[in-house]
């Protein structure tokens, strides 16, 4: 006679796992032992000699009521541990509909915990007398419920399912928590966007920015390489401003710096007018507009095809069907093109040697000027390795599962972190660099080797190319950690608050945000008008 399929089976019974009967067996055993001692302790409730629960009844000063209730000999560890019984039988009681056995415990929780709170407060233990009423009235109800059969099983599977129930809750808040986070974090804040406008109706309202802004284009400072030279690409003017501001006011020789910042045609007003009417010490700033690069197109660069399709940008700023994918790859900040500028960094600049790169969310600590002699030992790219995590090594960022990826690279290679980089841009040249990123961008055209983003690419395109900084130059996680050491804020050059908790958000850590805002303008009546309006 032939087997049937193993899908008209008929269901076999599954026996419990032998350890799952132990367990069982382990609670049985320790809610009798607890009823044996509930009641014994009925009998015997006069002050003890050697049951070992009876304290002294003096008072002893400075009670550290948390070893007082960890003790195994307090009255409050045994009323702290009936409480916890008499709350698994509250939920019980409740799921049965028995409302009243469920109130009366309810009600001896209530007063236990009172009694535990006074006796923190005066800093005294609690006598017998205070303890007697509540540890009777509680094993009366906690027998009265072991009665009604909610036995040591049923227990067992109640919590299990509350416990399930509460994980799923917790899963659900947190995913919901990082969307809002993120959406926040994307958000322009309004104090923000008022100063924007007001910088922009100046912008075309006078004719005189526009000359002034002409005139610090064709500055011949921009193009000396006797300067230090930092480019900045950025669409908010205000963490602009803050990263300048904090690199020449911690420089040695201010008016030797030159800035190079790049923005797009929304902001270029703003950005132009907020650097000509603030004063920078005496440094060089040169502000050019993205949209002007006509030779930055589709025709030259695989991203800007990219950041085109209609697929890509039906991903980042569709909604997600998935809910296990991560919201931060979701971020349509990968969609702007400026987040990709520093991989053209010598097309832009073509007459300068060396640069120091900055993100718009860093704040400088200390003098830069020492990176542009530091010996990159024929590097291209000087940055801070990250790797001190396993979180931070290659296979955590790219797809190795691909034999394109997993043929070229070690897995275990360090990362590193854009946000202060140093770039030698005659070595950039003779490497070849921006082919490189070219040819990995066409290899990433359906978004298999990893996210959008410009870590990844910079992972690659600069393998072989990095020369590692030491850990002080560049200080990472005050968008995210909050238990940064002091003392490695303190000895940092750099700082940057890379995560979602930017420090001209509402979501900041407020322990970092002072080291931003002491380097923003607050006497510049728009910041002012805008803050309180």
């Amino acid at each position: 006679m032939r087997r049937r399929a193993a899908e008209y089976r008929r269901p076999v019974r599954r026996r419990f796992s032998y350890w799952i009967w132990g367990l069982l067996g382990l609670f049985s055993i320790a809610a009798l032992v607890m009823f044996v001692i509930h009641h014994n302790h009925e009998d015997r409730i006069e002050p003890p000699k050697s049951t070992g629960i009876v304290r002294e009844q003096f008072p002893r000063e400075g009670l550290n009521f948390t070893e007082e209730i960890l003790s195994v000999t307090s009255f409050a560890r045994q009323l702290s541990d009936q409480m916890t019984l008499a709350k698994a039988y509250v939920i019980i009681a409740k799921e049965h509909n028995n409302l009243q056995l469920a109130w009366d415990l309810s009600s001896k929780i209530r007063n236990c915990q009172l009694l535990l709170s006074k006796a923190a407060m005066r800093e005294q233990p609690i006598t017998l007398d205070e303890a007697k009423p509540l540890v009777k009235g509680l094993s009366s109800l906690i027998y009265k419920a072991q009665d009604a059969h909610y036995d040591i099983a049923t227990t067992i599977m109640t919590m299990k399912s509350h416990i399930q129930a509460i994980e799923e809750r917790a899963n659900a808040a947190t995913v919901q928590s990082t969307a809002f986070g993120q959406l926040a974090a994307e958000m322009l804040p309004k104090n923000l966007h008022c100063m924007n406008i007001k910088l922009t109706a100046d912008w075309h309202g006078n004719p005189v920015l526009r000359e002034i802004a002409g005139e610090k284009k064709n500055s011949p400072r921009v193009v000396d390489n006797n300067l230090y030279h930092f480019c900045i690409f950025s669409d908010n003017f205000l963490a602009t401003s803050a990263v300048v501001n904090s690199t020449v006011s911690n420089a040695d020789h201010p008016k030797q710096l030159v800035f190079h910042i790049i923005t797009d045609g929304i902001c270029y007003g703003s950005m132009q007018t907020w650097f000509i009417e603030n004063d920078f010490k005496g440094a060089a700033i040169e502000i050019q507009n993205i949209e002007e690069f006509s030779w930055l197109n589709v025709s030259y660069s695989p991203v800007v095809k990219q950041l085109l399709n209609q697929e890509v940008r039906a991903y980042y700023f569709g909604s997600s069907e998935d809910p296990k994918s991560d919201a931060k790859f979701r971020n349509p900040k990968y969609l702007s093109l400026l987040n990709h500028l520093r991989f053209y960094i010598p097309e832009i600049y073509p007459s300068l040697e060396k640069v120091v790169f900055l993100d718009d969310d860093i704040i400088v600590q200390k003098d830069l000027t020492p990176l542009f002699s530091l010996d990159l030992h024929g590097n291209v790219n000087g940055a801070v390795e990250t790797c001190l995590e396993a979180f931070h090594r290659y296979y955590k960022y790219l797809n190795f599962s691909n034999p394109v990826i997993s043929s070229k690279f070690d897995p275990q290679a360090c990362g590193w972190a854009f946000g202060m980089n140093v770039f030698d841009l005659i070595t950039w040249k003779k490497a070849n660099v921006t082919q490189r990123y070219h040819y990995w961008q066409e290899q990433n055209n359906d978004r298999n080797l990893w996210k959008l983003g410009t870590l990844p690419p910079g992972l690659l395109t600069f393998y072989g190319l990095t020369e590692p900084l030491d850990r002080r130059w560049h200080v990472l996680g005050l968008g995210f950690d909050t238990n940064i050491d002091n003392r490695l804020i303190e000895s940092a050059a750099v700082i940057h608050y890379n995560g979602n908790m930017k420090p001209w958000l509402k979501l900041a850590i407020g322990r970092y945000k002072p080291l931003w805002e002491r380097y923003v303008n607050h006497t510049h009546p728009y910041v002012q008008n805008c803050v309180t309006s």
